[in-house]
């Protein structure tokens, strides 16, 4: 949530930095609702004043002995006057909380202008695409014979879900030891084990609450429960409503989680294999810091995650998002593109993103700055490091053989028991 602050003075600034993504923001709708809180939070202010008088008058009357039955009735009066003026205040304020929480963060100055994919800026490569004396096929053709089975997910569950068994099932689990050995040992990163469920606070509290709902599964339960669609939403919620103390900062947190995603309104796009499914795991990296290091934690945190992809040696590049493709929470976001052979282009493997004090201010997450002794909000930054399932799809196709055999990247070798081929 964008701080209340900026609307009340620099509005047209804000108006303009929304655009950027493509958001026309109501400023005629905002402006009558802000007035109309502000009259009526005098006219609060005013019948508690009074009333407060009216209600000493009462004990100086009694004292003189005086007749102070009409200013009983007159307090009474100024009571129901403030209940009923109260109640339109919380009303005018929760419309305005809700037209806020739809609101987009404003993007760091660094992102390139654009409208969509396309307009992404390519900040680097690393590796080159492997050039194949045959003609490689893709995750699917591939891992089917080998125990990729999409006939048993529909079955268990429907279609965009599938069952690994084997040895790809043995791979992809040395894929998330991988990931998780090397974000701990070498990244510093805190292993956390999270809840799969969350609730409509948590969720309000990362962004994906109200404007996507859609995209959730939810839990018929009382309350209502959802499961996470990243282990974003558990973990960065652990400093909700809380102060963090300065000597525990930075906050560093490594999560493995299953994610699920209903894909509203995405049907018909990568419909075949594991590029797009409702279930699939995930190695989540997340940090809590302040506002003076979140910028270079920004850098960090996606350098931990390209370093994964370094140890498999996958070839990728690094694009940086342009304004309309930058999502709704984030103010700055780098997306890393590995590639697969099998479709002959870069496929997102990881999105890192810098939120500054968006999810904060929705979460109340503060730290205690020690120069000052007061709370100030966060800066909170996740990316993927790395989705599981897509990195599993990555070494199935740029380590293909000719003969439908996967060679294991010497990285994965010691998790798989030396295992140098999978067939």
């Amino acid at each position: 949530m964008l701080d209340p602050r900026l609307f009340r003075s620099e509005l047209e600034t804000v108006c303009q930095q929304l655009q950027r993504r493509g958001f026309q923001f109501d400023a005629a709708a905002y402006q009558a609702l802000e007035d109309r809180r502000k009259d009526i939070q005098v006219k609060t202010q005013d019948l508690q004043n009074e009333r407060n008088t009216r209600s000493k008058a009462i004990g100086l009357a009694k004292a003189k002995g005086d007749d102070i039955q009409p200013l009983l009735d007159q307090v009474a009066d100024l009571g129901d006057q403030l209940k009923a003026a109260e109640a339109e205040l919380n009303d005018v304020q929760n419309q305005l909380n809700a037209l806020m929480a739809g609101i987009p963060n404003i993007l760091d100055a660094a992102v390139p202008e654009g409208k969509s994919d396309a307009d992404n800026l390519e900040v680097s490569r690393w590796g080159e695409p492997r050039q194949f004396d045959f003609q490689p096929k893709d995750h699917v053709d591939l891992g089917e014979p080998l125990g990729m089975n999409f006939e048993w997910g529909a079955k268990i569950a429907s279609a965009r879900f599938v069952v690994l068994a084997g040895k790809l099932a043995t791979l992809q689990r040395a894929i998330i030891q991988l990931m998780l050995n090397t974000h701990i040992n070498e990244h510093g990163y805190q292993e956390t084990y999270v809840p799969f469920l969350a609730n409509a606070d948590s969720l309000r509290g990362t962004g994906q609450l109200p404007k996507f709902e859609a995209d959730l599964f939810t839990v018929q339960n009382e309350p209502t429960f959802y499961l996470i669609p990243t282990a974003e939403v558990p973990v960065t919620n652990i400093v909700r409503d809380a102060i963090v103390e300065a000597k525990q900062m930075p906050l560093k947190f490594v999560c493995h989680s299953p994610c699920f995603r209903s894909e509203a309104g995405a049907y018909g796009s990568d419909v075949r294999g594991m590029i797009r499914q409702h279930q699939f795991e995930k190695v989540e990296l997340v940090q809590i810091v302040s506002a003076e290091t979140s910028a270079q934690a920004h850098e960090e945190l996606t350098g931990n995650a390209e370093k994964i992809l370094q140890l498999l040696n996958l070839p990728y590049r690094k694009m940086l998002l342009c304004a309309g493709d930058t999502g709704f929470s984030s103010a700055k976001t780098y997306d890393l593109e590995v590639w697969l052979p099998g479709q002959q282009k870069y496929r997102e493997i990881s999105s890192c993103s810098n939120f500054k004090d968006f999810q904060a201010r929705r979460m109340q997450a503060r730290w205690r700055n020690p120069e000052t002794g007061k709370p100030e909000l966060v800066h909170t930054l996740n990316g993927s490091g790395l989705a599981a399932g897509r990195t599993l799809i990555a070494v199935i196709e740029n380590y293909q053989n000719a003969d439908g055999s996967i060679t294991v990247p010497e990285a994965l070798r010691p998790y798989m028991g030396g295992l140098a081929e999978i067939r």
